[in-house]
Parts: structure tokens; C-alpha cells; sequence
């Protein structure tokens, strides 16, 4: 199970899709749509601010993280650290994941 930080966003003028000029990252179970640098995405008919890498040194978005020793569990590029797999920890599907960062593993 996904858990996402519930931080309401700012109320805005417009609602956020494809047409309406943000850049759109898919981002763990979720779309964020960036700027002014924040993500937001929509949640209960309100949109929440999604999280910030939480790596010593680093504030970008989770969702526009680069860190490359990154350790943030709700970033998006982490990769599984199991031998046998190299899915990105939010697609990783191994039935047997011992990856601390991947969103599925027990």
C-alpha cells in the first residue's frame, strides 16, 4: 500500500489535466502536476502538495528527484536492489522483494 502525505495545496483557478499548461510527471500511484515549485495532484475533489525528497542535501520534488545515492522512499527513479530485477521500485512487481524502497515489498 501506497501512503501519501495529505497536505492540502493551494486553492487554484483552473483544474489540472492535460491541457492546462503544468508539466504532468507520473509519480508513484498518482499524477503530479508541477509549478511554481510544487507538485500537486488531485485527491478528494482538492488537490494535496506532494512530497520532497527527504535525502540530506537535496530539494527537489519526489517526483523530479536526481539524487544519484538517493534513499527517499517516495521518490520516483529509485530501482529495485534485489539481484534479479532492475524495475524501477514504483513498477516492481518481484513476488519475493526484500528492496526497502519499493512501494510492494512487505
Amino acid at each position: 500500500m501506497t501512503v501519501t502525505d495529505h497536505r492540502t495545496a493551494e486553492s487554484h483557478g483552473h483544474t489540472h489535466g492535460p491541457a492546462c499548461g503544468h508539466e504532468a510527471v507520473i509519480h508513484e500511484d498518482h499524477v503530479d502536476y508541477l509549478h511554481d515549485g510544487h507538485a500537486h495532484h488531485e485527491h478528494d475533489g482538492h488537490y494535496d502538495e506532494c512530497a520532497t525528497c527527504s535525502c540530506q542535501g537535496c530539494t527537489d520534488l519526489c517526483a523530479n528527484c536526481s539524487c544519484t545515492d538517493c534513499t527517499c522512499a517516495t521518490c520516483n527513479h529509485n530501482t529495485c536492489a534485489c539481484a534479479h530485477c532492475s524495475d524501477s521500485c514504483a513498477n516492481c512487481t518481484c513476488a519475493d522483494c526484500s528492496c526497502s524502497t519499493c512501494k510492494h515489498a512487505a
